[in-house]
């Protein structure tokens, strides 16, 4: 997947917002889902997409701590659901036309 990281950049990013929209997420767990669908990304790679989705308004973020630890926790925000509503009609939109000759 290295040689089309450009190309699929917009798809992980939208992986990350659809799963803050439904439920807190935080960096090794989004990893680690990221991976189940063939997306090999370092913390050098994710977090830096993390940061980006939160300057942009899509994410915020809140440390929450569990004893002696703490994890960065990522929320969608308002902003965030909107634009993964209208994200996904697009992606339905190009679906159909990727797959209409099949």
């Amino acid at each position: 997947m290295t040689q089309d990281r450009d190309l699929y950049s917009g798809l992980i990013r939208l992986h990350i917002l659809y799963h803050a929209v439904r439920e807190p997420i935080y960096g090794l767990g989004i990893m680690e889902e990221l991976g189940r669908h063939g997306y090999q990304l370092s913390p050098g790679t994710l977090y830096p997409i993390l940061h980006g989705l939160e300057q942009k308004g899509y994410l915020r973020s809140d440390t929450e701590r569990d004893g002696k630890s703490s994890r960065r926790i990522y929320r969608a925000t308002e902003e965030g659901e909107i634009a993964l509503a209208e994200a996904k009609v697009k992606v339905r939109e190009l679906f159909g036309e990727l797959f209409e000759d099949e």
